[in-house]
């Protein structure tokens, strides 16, 4: 992970903290240790989804940049790429809303 990565996960991570501080400032009498486990499992659960997240985005742009990487050096030695570069159809997502909604 770079420096780059690791300094956005504490920036979330920090304003997190302070959006949860801001709501209530903080709870008036003092936490349970069973509420602190319960807390402190959730958080972890977060920590782990935010980094699958976090993986699964930079995966994503590794494939993009080994196909672009695929198509320019084809495009170099002169094959034809305009196959592959044509933009496809997609049809358009329905919403909940849309599907629920009769013609």
């Amino acid at each position: 992970m770079n420096d780059d990565d690791q300094k956005r996960e504490t920036d979330v991570g920090n304003r997190i903290t302070n959006l949860i501080r801001s709501i209530g400032q903080g709870p008036e009498k003092p936490v349970a240790v069973e509420e602190q486990r319960k807390l402190a499992a959730a958080a972890a659960r977060l920590d782990q989804i935010l980094k699958e997240a976090a993986d699964a985005d930079r995966q994503a742009l590794r494939n993009a940049a080994g196909r672009l990487d695929e198509l320019l050096s084809d495009m170099h030695k002169g094959k034809d790429i305009t196959d592959r570069v044509k933009r496809r159809r997609r049809k358009p997502k329905e919403t909940s809303i849309a599907a629920e909604q009769p013609e």
